[in-house]
């Protein structure tokens, strides 16, 4: 009987689909300019403050995470991120330090199902240290999609 039990058991680990995780990966500018040009989608999760104050990776979709208040409204964010890149897609999440990002990626990886994530582990601070180039955040206002708060 114990035998037949785990036979099943053993059976139905191996027959029943395993839940999807996406895989997160820290990556660094050299990385996110190859990810880039490879057509990756990046998103700033940064405030706008942030972007106005530093500019922002060249192409980057600005959809703030955490606002000025401390705030996060997850499935706003997710819907907003779900404009720009669908679940099965890869995507990048960059904020000033990396910090952020953090709980960005698991956010996507472990709720929302995205097959990978790549994190800026550094983030614009150190983009803007290596004197890689930004955008000013007025090019990049249009990005925003026409009725939204980005």
């Amino acid at each position: 009987m114990l035998h037949t039990l785990a036979a099943v058991l053993s059976f139905l680990l191996l027959a029943l689909p395993l839940p999807l995780r996406a895989e997160v990966i820290d990556i660094d500018n050299a990385e996110l300019l190859r990810l880039r040009a490879a057509g990756v989608p990046i998103i700033d999760i940064r405030t706008p403050g942030e972007w106005q104050e530093s500019g922002v990776v060249e192409g980057s979709q600005l959809i703030t995470y955490v606002d000025e208040r401390g705030v996060v409204d997850a499935p706003a964010w997710l819907a907003k991120v779900q404009g720009v890149a669908k679940p099965d897609q890869p995507v990048i999440v960059i904020c000033r330090s990396g910090n952020r990002t953090r709980a960005a990626s698991q956010l996507l990886s472990q709720q929302a199902g995205y097959a990978k994530v790549y994190n800026v582990k550094d983030g614009m601070r150190a983009w803007v240290q290596e004197g890689r180039p930004v955008t000013p955040l007025a090019s990049t206002v249009a990005q925003c999609p026409a009725g939204t708060r980005c």
